[in-house]
């Protein structure tokens, strides 16, 4: 039904805008083209004060106009149905644009217009309509939205469009993230488990070489190599030894050196008490029992330290002893281990690769093995595929050419009853034209007892003959303004009926058939004054209409100059302008070219004189399109 509509808008009704199906709530939403399809009916006075925007207000405007109009058609409107069309419900504008359709055709065929419908209207009917009116207008008001509030929403709606994208793409980047730390963490546990099982790996290794170790050292050592470890250790022993007496000595050197200067500066304050106990009348004993005890207490806390620190030092010199000596053993027993481990090693590289070999082989051979399996099953599935298309596509012919063939049939019969439609139709008509005709001269002989005039039967036959009604179908007199289909059928009989009469009185035939006696005499002459009487009275019935002017040229030519390039196509562009408009195009090099020939020639050139009114006349002959003409400037 869409599509009618549309059809009926761009075709008949021929709208500001070209309307589709697709884009039909939109383009009606602000009631702009329901207005002009009223205004183009005749319906819509006001048409002028209707907006074109989109905004709330333009809206409650155009649709506050146009609830009077459609309750004088009619229509069913309300404020529920504007709702529905601003806010682009689906199939509201249909269902209003299919109730409007009903309603102007039963309009045209009354053939009244909107101030002839407003006043046929009784009075109560219309102060009531008016009460609506204004109800209908405080009720939209309610129910459409200010646009300062749709701002706000769209605004909000934008800000809440961003606010997701913005928490979208936290959450998307919070989920790499997590998938990033959880990779690491694979990874990572990956790691360490390769590096236990590496831990492992090196732990057995280790375990057998210690192993082989212990099978590959001998009981029982050589002499010389005893000989030369023990006389090694006793010279470390020495060397170690007199280090650490050197060492006591210079710490007992520093130790004495720091006494002696105690000492010395002891026995200044000694000298200074002595004085201050000459000079004081009492001795002091305890302060020097307190000086004695202090001294006792240093010399024991010395000795003290002095025993710790060569315990110290003791303990130090055992510890490296020990680590020297297990550092020797481990450097005896790498290199007397060596050259077994070496060839151990390569033993079980050699054992650990020929194993390899044999699981690549087995992995190589298993393999195989399944790409040829999956070879035969994909060959299989594709046999099986082919089959099942090849019957799908059977059936889908079959189903094809059925469909094919029922269209076929359906066509076939929809032709069949057309034409037998038409057929029917068209003897229908004859049918009654010929029972119209039988008694209209039926009546006409009953009124008149069996006596028809000659020019009515001729009329009649002539009437049959076109296809005409005989029986009046509406009455044209007097003429009415606007005409209606039944009108204008009876104003073609008219016309053809006194067409018939002016051409038999041309011919002289019918009524104006000469007398016998006339006949064999020549005709008059032509009568002027009839002429004229005939020719005044025909301007007066129907005045000639004003001839249509074809516009004037201006008296001078529009010009102008193509610039451009060298060989950037100006004179191409210029011949197609040539063809298609009929301009005079001037290039300068062609122009000089033709006056230097023309002086080489001697040419001269001869004025001649042109009348105005040869040239109105052959500014009359110009055709109405606009004259050109181009410089071509290189």
């Amino acid at each position: 039904m869409s599509d009618i509509v549309c059809k009926w808008l761009n075709q008949e009704v021929k709208l500001s805008r070209t309307v589709s199906p697709k884009a039909l709530e939109k383009d009606f939403s602000n009631g702009f083209l329901l207005g002009e399809l009223l205004h183009k009916h005749e319906l819509q006075d006001d048409f002028p004060q209707f907006s074109e925007g989109r905004v709330s207000n333009a809206k409650l405007n155009n649709f506050s106009r146009l609830e009077p109009t459609f309750q004088l058609l009619g229509v069913q409107f309300d404020q529920n149905v504007a709702q529905n069309i601003m806010t682009e419900k689906h199939g509201s504008v249909t269902k209003l644009l299919y109730q409007l359709y009903i309603a102007l055709q039963k309009k045209k065929k009354s053939g009244l217009t909107g101030v002839a419908m407003e006043t046929m209207r009784p009075l109560a009917p219309a102060k009531l309509q008016n009460m609506k009116s204004e109800i209908y207008r405080e009720r939209l008001k309610n129910l459409v939205p200010r646009q300062t509030d749709l701002n706000l929403e769209r605004v909000s709606e934008k800000f809440q469009t961003k606010f997701k994208e913005m928490e979208e793409k936290t959450n998307r980047v919070h989920f790499e993230n997590i998938q990033k730390i959880q990779k690491l963490k694979e990874e990572q546990r990956l790691q360490d488990l390769e590096k236990q099982r590496l831990g492992r790996r090196r732990q057995h290794e280790m375990m057998a070489r210690i192993q082989a170790a212990i099978l590959q050292i001998p009981k029982v050592l050589p002499n010389r190599t005893l000989k030369a470890i023990e006389r090694q250790k006793m010279l470390m022993k020495k060397k170690e030894a007199e280090d650490v007496v050197n060492e006591i000595k210079s710490f007992e050197l520093l130790i004495k050196k720091e006494m002696e200067a105690k000492s010395s500066e002891s026995k200044a304050p000694a000298a200074a008490q002595t004085t201050a106990l000459l000079l004081s009348t009492y001795s002091d004993e305890e302060y020097m029992k307190k000086i004695q005890k202090r001294l006792e207490e240093d010399t024991l806390a010395r000795e003290q330290r002095e025993k710790r620190r060569r315990k110290l030092l003791m303990h130090q010199l055992i510890a490296h002893e020990a680590q020297e000596e297990a550092y020797r053993e481990e450097q005896l027993i790498n290199r007397l281990m060596r050259q077994s481990q070496q060839e151990r090693r390569i033993a079980v590289q050699l054992m650990h690769v020929r194993h390899e070999k044999e699981v690549l082989w087995q992995n190589r051979v298993f393999r195989e093995k399944q790409y040829e399996e999956r070879r035969l099953k994909d060959f299989q599935d594709a046999l099986d595929r082919e089959a099942a298309l090849a019957r799908q596509a059977k059936l889908e012919y079959e189903e094809q050419a059925q469909k094919e063939i029922e269209i076929h049939e359906r066509i076939t019969a929809e032709r069949a009853q057309a034409r037998y439609k038409k057929h029917y139709s068209m003897c229908a008509e004859i049918l009654d034209h010929i029972i119209d005709f039988s008694t209209k001269v039926a009546e006409y002989r009953e009124l008149t007892q069996n006596l028809i005039p000659v020019k009515i039967m001729r009329d009649w036959k002539e009437l049959f003959f076109s296809g005409k009604p005989i029986y009046e179908q509406a009455s044209i007199d007097p003429l009415p303004t606007h005409f209606t289909s039944d009108q204008l059928v009876e104003l073609s009989k008219r016309t053809l009926l006194d067409d018939n009469d002016y051409e038999e009185y041309k011919t002289f035939t019918g009524e104006w058939t000469l007398p016998e006696e006339m006949s064999e005499s020549a005709l008059p002459p032509n009568n002027n004054i009839l002429g004229h009487v005939l020719r005044v009275v025909h301007e007066k019935v129907q005045p000639p209409r004003a001839p249509i002017l074809t516009p004037q040229i201006p008296s001078f030519s529009i010009k102008g100059c193509m610039l451009g390039k060298t060989c950037s196509g100006k004179t191409s562009c210029l011949k197609i302008l040539e063809e298609a408009f009929h301009i005079e195009i001037l290039s300068i090099d062609k122009l000089v070219q033709e006056a230097i020939q023309a002086f080489l020639m001697n040419e001269t050139v001869a004025e001649v004189p042109v009348d105005m009114q040869e040239q109105e006349e052959t500014e009359k002959e110009i055709p109405a399109s606009i004259i050109l003409t181009f410089f071509v400037h290189i």
